[in-house]
């Protein structure tokens, strides 16, 4: 029994990577960031999460395509005219389904709490109370999944300028945390070549953390 599930566990590993590898979704999911970079209204931010969606569909095991078409969601929700709170809905049922595929994955999870952001910025007073704390105990988790993690300490460092600002103390911790962010992007670009396909936004948003600390 013990050598069935050793050799399960193997081959699940070994179709995952294998389609992860595939070129054909290397290829797909390299047109789609590509023309992600280069959105500039709706409506193609309409048609490249379509695009994304698509690649989901015929690709069941892989979690990237669901989960840029939830960071697109919520991009848009912050860039565009739009029913905000629908956009911010949407993207929590894409990040679901992503979840689903690979849980406890900390860009997930990140993910999650970005969209709560969104959705606690939508209004401050009647849901910051309650969401706040879900935010930030996703951000929590997600960096505990992976300290290397850079998205997670930016954004919780966010969050901790925001509730700094908010209550009126320090911003020491959000700005230790924003720093510690950039050191982390900084390895991470390292990493990145042509078929980098994982996520790498997010260092704009530590920046803009870190500016307000000079």
């Amino acid at each position: 029994m013990k050598k069935y599930i050793l050799t399960l566990a193997f081959s699940l590993v070994w179709i995952a990577f294998a389609q992860a590898s595939d070129p054909a979704f290397i290829a797909a999911m390299q047109k789609q960031l590509k023309a992600k970079k280069t959105i500039a209204n709706y409506e193609q931010s309409q048609e490249v999460t379509n695009g994304f969606l698509r690649i989901a569909d015929a690709s069941d095991s892989e979690w990237l395509p669901f989960y840029y078409a939830a960071l697109l969601k919520t991009e848009a929700a912050f860039r565009f005219d739009i029913e905000k709170d629908k956009s911010l809905d949407e993207a929590l049922e894409l990040v679901k389904k992503a979840d689903k595929i690979a849980p406890g994955n900390s860009e997930i999870t990140a993910l999650n709490g970005y969209i709560l952001m969104g959705k606690i910025s939508l209004d401050p007073a009647g849901r910051g109370q309650s969401m706040s704390p879900q935010a930030m105990q996703l951000f929590g988790k997600a960096i505990n999944l992976d300290r290397e993690n850079p998205r997670a300490v930016s954004l919780m460092s966010q969050m901790e300028l925001g509730m700094a600002e908010f209550f009126g103390t320090g911003p020491e911790k959000a700005c230790g945390m924003a720093r510690m962010s950039l050191d982390l992007y900084k390895k991470e670009e390292a990493k990145i070549t042509d078929e980098y396909l994982l996520p790498t936004w997010g260092k704009m948003q530590a920046d803009q953390v870190a500016s307000k600390c000079n």
